[in-house]
């Protein structure tokens, strides 16, 4: 270590216990041999940012980083969060926007141990910022942050001197030399010079007490190892006023509280983006022109970023256009075996030259690859969205619809003006779907496929909880207030809650933390995985994004979301999950077992358009049918009366936002009933909507309409498009209004039908619903409902099956099989399987019974199941024997006994349960050498002249009704409101099945089970609430003042009384409520009902 004394008479070590100089630029030169004269350089790069996306570090949004650096005045700005590429599309994007340069880079920590990726920012260590002055740096660093995230846990990484030694020849680089002795960072120095050729010192300043010392150290090492020293200013917020919110994030993520951070948090709010005349005052003239020289030397763009599809798809005597062409001509001889009609033929030449001109070949046959295989293993998969709009979609049989019965507007999904990849979703079996991921990572390899991210961010709840607990609120304050917000309250409802606590809004400790809540809502808090988004790429996928671990077994994903993907115009596939596909295999595989000489029933076999299928719809009797099960479709199938497929279309597609927000519901239904006259504006509008009486339902209806009605070209309704579907999250959408209100005006259309269409612009941004969309769904409603009518046994079985989904549960699902005269026959270990199946019908006309499956125990798992589906096929006469054969434990015998599925052996649960307490658990010498199950020989009675000879009290009804709920969640039995309905309570309340001899504006009393709660995002603080009794459902309808007054009763109450009106329009009834009571307290436990039934809960 050199000894040189500088003009201050100490050596850099010195420099720890040295005062500070108040302008530390004036005293550096002097270790830098400077001449008097000055060199004043007013440009500045910042160069080491972490943003929000270095979870719980950084506390400011790329977004927002970006745009304070313009706003300062900054040359450019490097977004270097640890490890992570995740912020850097966002701040790509915002950079474009306002004419900043952005540089691309990351920054690491550097050690021998495995190292968390939420290290704490001061302490031991070598931090290392990598930056990208090129594409091939780009791809170098993200492979890089790949490597270190694919060999650890999720959130996690470590980085070793070793891994800097290969492929980091095109990266700039700053080593941030911080809290070790000189000798020991120059030998790190000198490694990591020998590594990163294109090396600098950073130094940053913060008026910390440690500046001087930094920069003594700083300056000996640049001296030592002759590298250049460069201002960095470790930004962790873009305003200073965020500190607060940093230390928040910061104790978040350390598992403490503010007030014990200490050393671990920042001691002042330097750590900012600071105006370039508070750092000339700070850093040499020289350490601030080094920003720009590396600024400078940073030439990459992300716009510089290609996707190449893969290419190995297609045989090597073919091009791409060419085996396209083939694949879709040899799928429409199958689709018409006739003859492919000229219209058809027209429309796919259409279609297969723009595909050609952009060059999407590849995309399409990736697509029909993954469904070729699918179908290939019989798991059934149905395209939708914007696919539904092709031609050479249904050719490929990626999607069902036949684009000739519809009307739709191709150039949504591929355009020669859209410039950016078409969008294809494809729906799988959900219980099969992992068997098509896992085969797109064979077939493409787990460094060309991976699967987009999902952003999981900062809600009400997960922000009470956290900000609560790093601000030292008390947990049972916490958890009341978290309890206390409802599924759909907004952050203005917190004022209410606190005070419904007692806590007074405006107290300094209360509103300090309802600051920070709403600074940290929306704040990232990690990533996860896509539904189903799959970007596959034609080389190493990590060369474009990097790549991590997910939380499930054998899934990556990349470190993009789906909006970063179509900011860059990249490829994704969606390969996602639904269960009505698997509820309808299962249904058609027991249709099909029950008559094996008969010509197997397929999707595409079921008949057409069967009047008695439309008529059980028409009654709204579509419980467990896709898509229309919600109370609002129920309430909306009696009065829109569909009668052919397209009216599907429109069902699927009318109880949505938009057509809501856009008041076009009534208008349409009246037109239909013929209440109203259809007109149209012009001959062009009606061209538009006469497939839906004048009134707009879909979404490429609305853009048409900009364009024929207000003036729109192709380009400027493409961008209405896009600005519809983010205007929630981003805005961008009022500007289009005065140009389509005017547009229409001048045009000859009233002004009050123009704001409605731009209501329904802004509805159509919570779900955009396009007709296409909507098609594909209609098919499988249709599917659905005809099943229901005709197959009803394997229509229930199937979709029992295929649960958890849909809004019912099963003892729900089970009543309204019941209410179908379906019989339902209870549990039986001596019979039943794991599934439900299908049995012989009490009488030749009936349909198959039911016979519930092991499933429904709850705690019983599917090992177990098969061992006793095993012993079936053997036989057994009692428990034991039973315990013998399949090597059951006590705990899962306990699990038979008290689901009641001994009934049989022991003749009712009390029975059963001392039964099976009566058997012995084999001594550890007898146990199986496999697994630790007993060995059969090993089971035995404890007493068994007390097992023969004790004979218990069967339990009473209630009991058995509470236990089936309990271990099964349904009862066979009497329903609870049945043995509660001569309770004083409840005389003169009236059951579900009464409101059909009541009427309109009667006032009533009625009293059920909660089974569900709904309260939709265009229902102005409506609550729809299902009421269940013996007879049936009843829907309640709560206004949001009633919702206040009896809140807590609502949300909690499991058995309630109502005071309401009754309304009904044709076979739709409904119940306003006026008063509301909590009769939870009539059920025999009250803990166990807490416990037992529970209702199902949706926005």
């Amino acid at each position: 270590m050199s000894t040189d004394t500088t003009s201050f008479g100490k050596t850099p070590e010195a420099f720890q216990d040295a005062p500070v100089p108040t302008r530390i630029r004036d005293q550096v030169p002097l270790y830098l041999g400077q001449r008097g004269n000055h060199f004043t350089h007013r440009s500045y790069a910042e160069l080491h940012c972490v943003s929000n996306y270095s979870f719980l570090r950084g506390a400011s949004h790329p977004e927002e980083l970006v745009q304070q650096a313009y706003e300062l005045g900054y040359e450019a700005i490097a977004i270097t969060d640890e490890c992570s590429y995740s912020g850097l599309v966002k701040a790509h994007k915002t950079a474009k926007a306002c004419g900043i340069k952005l540089i691309c880079g990351a920054e690491f920590v550097l050690d021998e141990a495995p190292l968390l990726a939420d290290t704490d920012a001061l302490g031991n260590r070598c931090r290392l910022i990598l930056l990208a002055p090129n594409r091939q740096a780009y791809g170098q660093i993200s492979s890089l942050i790949s490597k270190l995230r694919k060999r650890s846990d999720k959130g996690t990484y470590y980085l070793t001197r070793h891994d800097l030694q290969v492929g980091l020849s095109k990266c700039l680089g700053i080593w941030i030399c911080e809290g070790q002795g000189v000798e020991q960072l120059s030998a790190v120095g000198a490694h990591l010079q020998s590594l990163i050729p294109r090396l600098w010192i950073g130094l940053g300043l913060f008026h910390d007490g440690q500046d001087l010392h930094k920069t003594a150290c700083a300056l000996t090492l640049s001296s030592a190892l002759k590298l250049p020293i460069v201002a960095v200013n470790d930004v962790h917020t873009h305003c200073p006023e965020r500190q607060g919110l940093q230390n928040v994030v910061s104790a978040i993520r350390l598992k403490t509280d503010v007030h014990s951070l200490g050393y671990q948090g920042f001691c002042n709010a330097e750590r900012t983006l600071r105006p370039i005349t508070a750092l000339q005052q700070l850093y040499p003239d020289e350490m601030l022109a080094q920003t720009v020289v590396i600024a400078d030397l940073c030439q990459f763009n992300m716009d510089e970023l290609r996707y190449e599809y893969p290419e190995d798809l297609v045989p090597p005597h073919l091009t791409p256009s060419a085996y396209l062409r083939q694949l879709t001509y040899d799928g429409a001889n199958q689709r018409w075996p006739d003859g492919i009609p000229d219209d058809t033929v027209t429309l796919i030449e259409k279609e297969l030259d723009l595909i050609a001109q952009l060059h999407y070949e590849h995309y399409f046959l990736t697509v029909q690859d993954i469904v070729q295989f699918a179908r290939s293993q019989q798991i059934l998969c149905q395209g939708r969205g914007s696919a539904a709009n092709s031609a050479v979609c249904y050719c490929l049989f990626i999607t069902e619809v036949d684009p000739a019965r519809m009307h739709l507007l191709f150039e949504r999904f591929i355009s020669m003006e859209r410039q950016e990849p078409p969008d294809i979703d494809v729906d799988f079996e959900h219980e099969r779907r992992e068997e098509v991921i896992q085969y797109i990572y064979k077939r493409y390899g787990r460094d060309r496929a991976a699967l987009a991210a999902t952003l999981i961010t900062y809600r009400p709840r997960s922000a009470i909880r956290d900000v609560g607990k790093a601000l030292g609120l008390d947990q049972g304050v916490l958890d009341l207030l978290s309890k206390s917000l409802a599924w759909w309250d907004k952050k203005e409802a917190l004022d209410e809650r606190l005070r419904s606590i007692g806590l007074d809004p405006k107290s300094p400790k209360v509103r300090q933390f309802l600051h920070f809540f709403d600074a940290i809502l929306g704040f990232p808090r990690h990533l996860s995985q896509h539904v189903g988004g799959f970007v596959i790429s034609a080389g190493p996928l990590a060369q474009l994004v990097p790549i991590e671990n997910a939380s499930m077994p054998e899934r990556t994903v990349i470190q993009w979301d789906k909006e970063d993907l179509e900011t860059l115009g990249l490829l994704k596939i969606d390969v996602l999950a639904l269960g009505m596909l698997t509820a309808i295999r299962k249904a058609l595989a027991l249709v099909n077992f029950d008559r094996p000489d008969a010509e197997p029933l397929t999707i595409q076999k079921i008949p057409a358009e069967d009047p008695e299928t439309y008529a059980m719809l028409q009654r709204g009797d579509s419980v467990g049918v896709f898509q229309v099960e919600s109370r609002a479709q129920m309430a909306m199938l009696p009065r829109l009366k569909p009668h052919n497929f397209y009216d599907l279309v429109i069902e699927v597609a009318i109880v949505r936002p938009g057509p809501i927000q856009g008041d076009m519901v009534h208008p349409y239904l009246r037109r239909r009933q013929g209440l109203e006259p259809v007109s149209y504006a012009s001959p062009d509008v009606r061209k538009v909507l006469e497939r839906t009486l004048g009134i707009p339902i879909f979404q490429e209806q609305v853009i048409e309409l900009a364009m024929v009605a207000a003036g729109f070209s192709a380009g400027e309704a493409d961008q209405l498009r896009r600005a519809m579907a983010a205007w929630k999250k981003r805005g961008g959408l009022d500007h289009f209004e005065a140009k389509l209100v005017n547009g229409m005006l001048e045009r000859g259309h009233d002004e009050e039908f123009a704001q409605r269409i731009f209501n329904q612009m802004k509805g159509f941004g919570d779900y955009g619903f396009p007709e296409s969309h909507a098609a594909s769904f209609a098919l499988l409603v249709y599917i659905s409902a005809w099943l229901k009518c005709h197959q009803p046994g394997a229509f229930y079985c199937g979709l029992l099956n295929s649960l958890p989904m849909g809004f019912y549960s099963p003892s729900q699902l089970i009543q309204d099989a019941q209410r179908h005269q379906i019989e339902v026959r209870p549990l039986d270990v001596g019979i039943s399987q794991w599934d439900h199946t299908l049995e012989s019908p009490s009488s030749v006309a009936a349909q198959p019974a039911l016979r519930l499956g092991l499933r429904m125990i709850k705690g019983l798992s599917l090992e177990a199941s098969e061992r006793i589906m095993q012993a079936q096929q053997q036989g057994f006469r009692n428990a034991q024997e039973l315990a013998r054969l399949a090597s059951l434990d006590d705990q899962q015998l306990g699990f038979l006994a008290r689901s009641g599925a001994l009934y049989k052996l022991a003749g009712h649960r009390h029975q059963a349960h001392w039964d099976v307490t009566g058997i012995a658990a084999p001594l550890p010498l007898e146990r199986s050498p496999t697994g630790g199950k007993s060995c059969h020989s090993a089971m035995m009675v404890k007493d068994p002249a007390q097992q023969d000879t004790v004979s218990l009290h069967a339990p009473s009804v209630t009991e058995d009704m509470f236990n089936d709920y309990r271990y099964t969640g349904l009862t066979l039995g009497p329903h609870p409101m049945t043995l509660l309905r001569e309770h004083p309570e409840l005389r003169g309340f009236r059951r579900a099945v009464d409101l059909e001899e009541c009427r309109t504006g009667q006032m009533i009393r009625i009293a059920g089970v909660v089974t569900g709660r709904q309260r939709p995002g265009t229902a102005s603080g409506v609550v729809f609430l299902t009421l269940e009794d013996e007879t049936g459902n009843t829907n309640m309808v709560i206004w949001a003042s009633v919702m206040e007054r009896f809140r807590a009763v609502l949300l909690q109450g499991q058995l309630l009384k109502f005071k309401g009106v009754v309304e009904r329009e044709g076979r739709v009834i409904h119940v306003v409520a006026g008063h509301v009571e909590n009769a939870s307290h009539l059920l025999e436990d009250s803990v166990s009902a807490q416990q037992t039934f529970k209702s199902r809960d949706f926005h």
